[in-house]
């Protein structure tokens, strides 16, 4: 049976906190897990989630991948805990670091997960900020790699706002060597921390592409993504980025212009007709629901790996 290996980060806050072998291992137990070829029992280990956000898949992915674990989900909701209550971060994470064995925490800045990290002993998971959605990446590369095998010659171009999954797929891209295009309009460009870190990994420069032209950035595509223009906590600015994102909606005119075999992923929930057109959605192309149904088996694998 594939051993998991212990991660050297405690924590996976971010893409960077793996190594590309560490990538490489998760997505390959994940792949065991999918097969049914890994069965283990981790003692019973809980899983406390913490959720800012609402959520369908990360909260249900985490809760079935702990369950097939062995383990048990604790649900820590804002509204009916003292968290809602504006009880400190660290006072929450050392009590719960005393009854679970890992955290998974959606919410929306960064540095609150940081703090969390901080001040717990336990494994802390980044289940989505403003940031980063480094559990989305996993599986979106998982989805990758069962399409073509490998990552080589591999384009991944996304389409849209240059968001938390925009800026994962950047991270997680550069640790895989994939070359990845992002297309936005001007003005909503991935956060240029995350750029920079990018361009560190990369042994090729070239490999990372950022421009305002959607047509350019699909030609020859072997991968089309897209998600929602505006982001939880963006509905006040719903509106106006509508106007500014006309063009960037994935329909029949942008994949033709893509590898004749190009595969459509979308982290959902989809807006069909604003970011993505039905008919794209539910092409032959489209792998978007194997990639929800990758989250449970990366995430399973994740879990894995630190409760180890």
């Amino acid at each position: 049976m594939l051993k998991p290996n212990k991660l050297a980060n405690n924590n996976f806050l971010s893409s960077l906190d793996l190594s590309n072998d560490e990538v490489f291992h998760i997505l390959e137990l994940a792949s065991n897990f999918k097969d049914k070829k890994i069965n283990i029992d981790p003692n019973n280990k809980v899983l406390g989630l913490i959720f800012d956000k609402s959520s369908t898949r990360t909260r249900v992915s985490f809760q079935v991948a702990m369950s097939r674990l062995g383990g048990t989900t604790i649900d820590l909701n804002p509204t009916t805990s003292q968290i809602g209550r504006g009880e400190p971060i660290r006072d929450t994470a050392r009590v719960l670091s005393r009854y679970c064995d890992v955290i998974a925490i959606r919410t929306f800045n960064h540095s609150d997960l940081e703090e969390y990290a901080k001040w717990s002993t336990k494994p802390v998971i980044n289940a989505l900020t403003d940031l980063e959605h480094p559990c989305q990446a996993l599986a979106d590369f998982l989805t990758i790699q069962e399409e073509f095998i490998d990552f080589k010659d591999v384009i991944l171009t996304f389409i849209g706002d240059g968001n938390n999954v925009a800026n994962s797929l950047i991270l997680c891209g550069a640790l895989l060597g994939v070359e990845v295009r992002i297309a936005c309009p001007k003005g909503y460009e991935p956060n240029s921390l995350v750029l920079k870190k990018a361009y560190e990994i990369y042994k090729n420069r070239d490999l990372l592409k950022i421009t305002n032209d959607p047509y350019s950035a699909v030609i020859g595509a072997n991968v089309l993504y897209t998600d929602v223009w505006s982001s939880m906590g963006q509905e006040n600015t719903k509106e106006d980025k509508d106007k500014k994102f006309e063009g960037f909606t994935i329909d029949d005119n942008l994949l033709a212009k893509a590898d004749k075999n190009a595969i459509i992923l979308h982290c959902l929930p989809a807006y069909r007709s604003k970011e993505i057109t039905d008919k794209v959605m539910e092409s032959k192309n489209s792998r978007i629901f194997e990639q929800a149904e990758n989250r449970l088996h990366a995430q399973q694998a994740l879990l894995y790996c630190l409760l180890s």
